[in-house]
């Protein structure tokens, strides 16, 4: 009888396994069905468990598989691009055709290896599509040999693309289809590079601009390299631009700026954020604060080699450090959904930054929040930033004095707690150290110490005021 009952509770078992896998691979694909997706790429997405679409993939993928003009799709970071371009241009890849056929431009290399690896993913099961990455940062002779296979789709940033272009080694005049990916960021820092490749390949393209603020720069590559005949998606901007999004403000005299930074990270220990500063100096002189003070952070920006982006990236995306601290550009790519908060340590110069940077956070459903640091010169922006993004901003209530001296002596404590023991201290030097605190409990040490820490970090009050009598 209990082999029996063993038999059959196997039997059930699996029975609802087969159950499971013909309700994902029949029911859970079936809105992507809808918009044309293929079952190639249904089972993918089965095995990714994306089963609903985003707003801008029911709006974008049946357009690019059924009709032939160019498009503007006008949507934030994290809406889910990748999918709403990469799914329909997979599927009309012709595999028999040994022509590059697409090609995906990136600002950053960080963001191309993002779309890189969903793509990937996506083509799972379509082992015939062969998919290239070419970008800056790693040897270039590897890629090169690469572009002498069989090639269908390319995702490649605009410089390294350019140096491959000169040196004759890849053929994009055949092109059936450009996306450009963030093209706003990428306009502004990439133009050139962008004007060389876009006059090399065929104009019978198709074009797929995505971006998530319409600028100017936008507007005037619209006119030039695009068809008359262009169509605007957008997705629901006023809502899912900044759903989930807490936006606020604190007002900081130049001298506080640092302490109320750092009592704010601290009240957010154990969650995950980003820091974004306007310079590469800015962005090393806080990077070193942070880690004085004991801080699980790390730094990125341009003038670091691509090596060190990398590790400072993959210990960031993996959990092993809490915070970063970036430029703008550096930051482009990160796809991190436990972001919990973005700090504007300094106020962007223009509207499509600070979209761009709040958009890092409150990714896939969560709610995030976005505080800016502002000096009292800065308080009248905020309102053109409210009106022309649509957002309203809450003034955040900064820490009085007691709370910030409870704060940085909370860091003090923390430096002690994480400072390594010093070996070369003689036994009969701390053998005489114990002997003056051995009558002490823990208790009376820990207020001594503390009362210790107050009275010296008060002593220079004391001496200011002396001096001024």
């Amino acid at each position: 009888m209990a082999l029996i009952k063993r038999i059959t509770n196997q039997i059930g078992r699996i029975i609802s396994k087969s159950v499971v896998i013909f309700a994902e691979k029949h029911f859970m694909s079936k809105q992507f069905l809808d918009l044309g997706v293929n079952e190639q790429l249904q089972q993918s997405l089965v095995h990714l468990q994306i089963s609903v679409p985003t707003e801008i993939q029911e709006k974008t993928i049946p357009i690019v598989l059924n009709q032939k003009e160019d498009i503007v799709v006008l949507a934030k970071t994290g809406t889910g691009k990748t999918a709403a371009f990469g799914l329909p241009l997979l599927q009309l890849i012709d595999a028999e055709n040994t022509d590059i056929q697409t090609l995906i431009l990136a600002p950053t290399r960080e963001l191309g290896q993002q779309i890189y690896a969903n793509l990937l993913s996506f083509a799972a099961e379509s082992q015939k599509k062969a998919i290239a990455l070419l970008c800056g940062g790693t040897p270039i002779k590897p890629q090169i040999e690469c572009l002498k296979t069989t090639i269908h789709l390319i995702v490649a940033t605009p410089g390294r693309l350019v140096d491959l272009m000169k040196r004759d080694a890849i053929d994009i005049k055949k092109l059936n289809y450009l996306v450009l990916d963030e093209a706003d960021e990428m306009l502004s820092a990439l133009k050139e590079e962008v004007d060389i490749i876009i006059k090399d390949i065929p104009k019978s393209r198709r074009t797929l601009l995505f971006t998530a603020t319409m600028s100017g720069a936008i507007k005037q590559l619209v006119q030039n390299y695009m068809s008359k005949q262009v169509l605007h998606i957008e997705a629901d901007m006023a809502t899912m631009g900044h759903q989930g999004i807490a936006h606020q403000y604190v007002v900081v005299e130049p001298i506080e700026k640092l302490e109320v930074l750092l009592h704010f990270l601290n009240s957010k220990e154990g969650e995950r954020g980003i820091i974004f500063c306007k310079t590469k100096a800015a962005v090393n002189k806080l990077a070193k604060n942070l880690a004085i003070n004991k801080f699980s952070s790390g730094a990125i920006h341009g003038s670091l080699s691509q090596g060190i982006r990398d590790r400072i990236m993959g210990q960031f995306r993996e959990g092993y450090i809490d915070i970063l601290v970036a430029t703008d550009l550096a930051a482009r790519g990160i796809d991190v959904k436990e972001i919990s908060y973005v700090v504007n340590y300094h106020l962007p110069d223009t509207f499509d930054t600070y979209v761009h940077r709040s958009g890092r956070t409150a990714r896939a459903g969560k709610n995030g929040l976005s505080i800016t640091i502002l000096q009292k010169d800065e308080v009248k922006d905020i309102i053109n930033f409210e009106n022309k993004l649509g957002i309203i901003f809450k003034k955040f209530i900064k820490a009085d004095s007691q709370s910030i001296e409870e704060n940085n002596g909370l860091l003090w404590a923390k430096k002690i707690f994480k400072t390594k023991p010093n070996r070369e201290v003689s036994q009969d030097f701390k053998a005489k150290v114990k002997n003056i605190f051995h009558h002490l409990t823990k208790e009376e040490l820990v207020d001594k110490i503390v009362a210790n820490y107050l009275a010296q970090l008060r002593k220079p009050e004391e001496s200011k005021k002396n001096i001024k009598k």
